[in-house]
């Protein structure tokens, strides 16, 4: 297939980008500053702004499928929703599925709650990007692009990839301990799964 990935450099698209190739798809990496030493050479690096609509559905219009896993720097919360809609537009227009990676904050906490709700998940340090995501969850809800809202656990960390994983609802994953987390190069695996399966769900999460 061919993937294009968007926010290709940080921690989950850095991720992402890396399962797809050891898949063996071919892999357009999207970046919005200088091209860094560490991304594979075997992408097509391209320095993009993906709230740029018209730069995006040129993008689009090459790939199978599309990946966002883009995230704003702090202090850069409220970008979220635009550039969400911009990625939505430029999907519509060309008719290309794509999967947004997302946060937690929208899901169902073990205590009946939204996981943004709940402070043993989203403390107050973590709740600006927590409510972010929420808010990019309705956006999509509202738009008419193919679209799949994959939601991690409550933590999300840089780590090793054992390929296993479990696949839920709109309900917090939580492990048999207590704990809700991932490692961002098994959510990869997730992210891949979805993409060359693609099951039913709109909105679904994923964790240990």
């Amino acid at each position: 297939m061919k993937i294009t990935v968007i926010g290709a450099t940080g921690m989950v698209g850095s991720r992402v980008v890396r399962e797809a190739l050891d898949r063996g798809h071919d892999v357009t990496a999207v970046f919005r500053s200088r091209r860094p030493a560490a991304l594979p050479p075997e992408v097509i690096a391209v320095r993009g702004d993906a709230a740029d609509v018209d730069q995006m559905k040129r993008l689009f219009t090459e790939a199978d499928v599309i990946v966002g896993a883009t995230r704003p720097a702090p202090g850069a919360e409220s970008t979220v929703t635009a550039t969400t809609l911009a990625l939505l537009d430029a999907a519509a227009a060309t008719g290309i599925r794509i999967l947004l990676v997302g946060g937690s904050a929208p899901l169902r906490s073990p205590s009946g709650g939204l996981v943004l709700d709940d402070p043993r998940y989203v403390p107050p340090a973590v709740r600006d990007i927590a409510a972010a995501s929420a808010a990019q969850l309705d956006v999509c809800r509202t738009h008419g692009a193919d679209w799949v809202y994959l939601s991690p656990p409550a933590l999300l960390e840089a780590g090793v990839r054992t390929g296993d994983y479990r696949r839920g609802g709109t309900a917090l994953m939580v492990a048999p301990d207590g704990s809700s987390r991932i490692s961002a190069e098994d959510l990869a695996v997730a992210v891949l799964d979805e993409v060359e399966r693609p099951g039913e769900d709109r909105h679904f999460a994923v964790g240990y």
